[in-house]
């Protein structure tokens, strides 16, 4: 089936604008539901965020440069200090972070706790709280944000602002309205419905191609929540075994541990869905310029052959993603005497290989649904390139 046109050899500016009509039918009730799902659910008045206090009251949090490490006893304690503000003192340490990645130079974070010094002077006032990260990760971030300007320039630009919106949607809507005890699923949707608009519209445009590459990620969030809904009841996925799921249930009234794990699983598959339509959209769009006369099931065919490509990587990659991620509670759980089959089906290990595969299903079953709509409309709405090389194929017949 070929698309109408003029007889300028243009897309019939009816048929487009019908197309525009339908898309638009599609997403703007969307918006609107998102806007007033964060509306709805946005908390009213404080939220008890930063409530629960970290230290005990009348200690202080310090930061200081490791000066010495000395030589570990057959107690297995190593004396150890730091220099705050110029000063020496004595910093209590554990023995695993001596052992792995304790080095002089390191800058801490240590507590000081005037009550933790014994009569004799023994016990350091000073103990260990985590290591200083902060100027590395300034580093790392300063390398990252180059490295997309250089690469991706005015795009890169428009990415990361799409995605410190997304984060800000994260930090001051869905973290507020879980804690004071909304409708998990209600807010993770509505959550990443908006994160999932602002980041392509922001770094993508409005147009026909931003807003199929819009439809094909919304459907595979669909796909998603179904799948991720159905086994963590199928699995008996409970999210109980997870230290800061137990702390959430005792601190949080009424939250429910399954369906924060339902919202943890649509949210790890949002970003990848991001990319994955896009990428099949503009290689749809890429492909129809190359060869504008091509059939569209011609168009679907080509494509696929570059989404299979982009399927079979994606599923080692989200694969070892998390086994690099899980390496260490992949290790303990070899040591126990249960096989492969009793660490698969570890409380820990089955909720990780749960939210990965249902993930990578949901990325997967995007792939030919993207396709297809994009195929469907390329025809209809080329890019700017298409419409130059149509205009100047016009001007010569003319002559």
């Amino acid at each position: 089936m070929h698309v109408a046109e003029t007889s300028r050899g243009e897309v019939d500016p009816r048929r487009r604008r019908t197309v525009a009509v339908v898309l638009a039918a599609i997403v703007i009730p969307m918006i609107i539901a998102t806007v007033i799902g964060l509306v709805a659910l946005s908390p009213r008045g404080e939220t008890p965020v930063g409530s629960v206090p970290t230290f005990a009251q009348g200690s202080e949090r310090v930061v200081g440069v490791v000066t010495v490490i000395g030589t570990t006893d057959e107690y297995g304690q190593t004396p150890v200090s730091m220099s705050v503000d110029g000063v020496d003192v004595p910093l209590a340490v554990p023995y695993e972070i001596v052992a792995s990645s304790l080095d002089v130079g390191d800058r801490v974070e240590a507590l000081f706790s005037p009550d933790s010094v014994s009569t004799d002077g023994a016990t350091p006032a000073y103990v260990f709280v985590d290591f200083d990260r902060s100027r590395a990760l300034v580093i790392i971030a300063v390398l990252y944000v180059l490295s997309v300007l250089l690469v991706a320039r005015v795009k890169g630009v428009l990415a990361m602002l799409g995605l410190g919106l997304s984060l800000a949607v994260l930090m001051a809507f869905m973290i507020p309205a879980l804690m004071v005890g909304k409708p998990e699923l209600l807010v993770v949707l509505t959550g990443a419905a908006a994160m999932m608009i602002v980041s392509i519209y922001i770094a993508h445009g409005v147009s026909i191609r931003t807003t199929t590459a819009l439809v094909g990620t919304a459907m595979g969030l669909v796909v998603t929540a179904c799948l991720a809904a159905w086994a963590i009841d199928a699995a008996n996925i409970s999210g109980a075994t997870d230290e800061s799921g137990q702390f959430a249930l005792s601190m949080i009234p009424g939250i429910s541990l399954p369906s924060l794990m339902l919202c943890g699983m649509i949210l790890a598959g949002l970003g990848a869905l991001n990319d994955v339509t896009i990428t099949q959209v503009s290689t749809v769009w890429e492909l129809y310029e190359s060869d504008p006369s091509a059939p569209r099931l011609t168009l679907v065919a080509r494509a696929m052959r570059v989404g299979r490509d982009h399927i079979a990587s994606t599923v080692y990659t989200l694969a070892f993603a998390y086994v690099g991620s899980a390496l260490p509670l992949l290790l303990v759980s070899a040591l126990m005497d249960t096989g492969i089959t009793g660490v698969v089906q570890s409380a820990d290990v089955a909720e990780e290989i749960a939210r990965t595969l249902i993930a990578s299903i949901g990325l997967i079953l995007a792939i030919p649904l993207t396709t297809i709509i994009a195929a469907s409309l390329a025809p209809i709405a080329p890019t700017s390139r298409a419409k130059e090389e149509r205009s100047v194929a016009s001007s010569t017949a003319k002559r």
